[in-house]
């Protein structure tokens, strides 16, 4: 779910907005690895889709409370 209200004071509109489009961006760059065929590119695409996931998880933590970080 695509939320784009640039205007809200609501933080967790704008981190669900980042999330999903990490989480297209992440599938950009997973999509992209079969269509190269050099594989240090390949070998880019996937750390950069790993480590944007990992972004995209903390960004979907912070609007649903799930770390104790985010918490209070």
């Amino acid at each position: 779910m695509i939320i784009d209200d640039h205007d809200s004071p609501d933080p967790v509109v704008h981190t669900t907005a980042i999330a999903d489009k990490l989480g297209e961006l992440v599938g950009h760059l997973r999509g992209d690895i079969d269509k190269v065929s050099e594989p240090r590119a390949q070998a880019l695409f996937e750390t950069a889709a790993e480590v944007l996931t990992g972004l995209r998880t903390a960004f979907s933590h912070y609007g649903e409370h799930k770390e104790k970080a985010w918490t209070g």
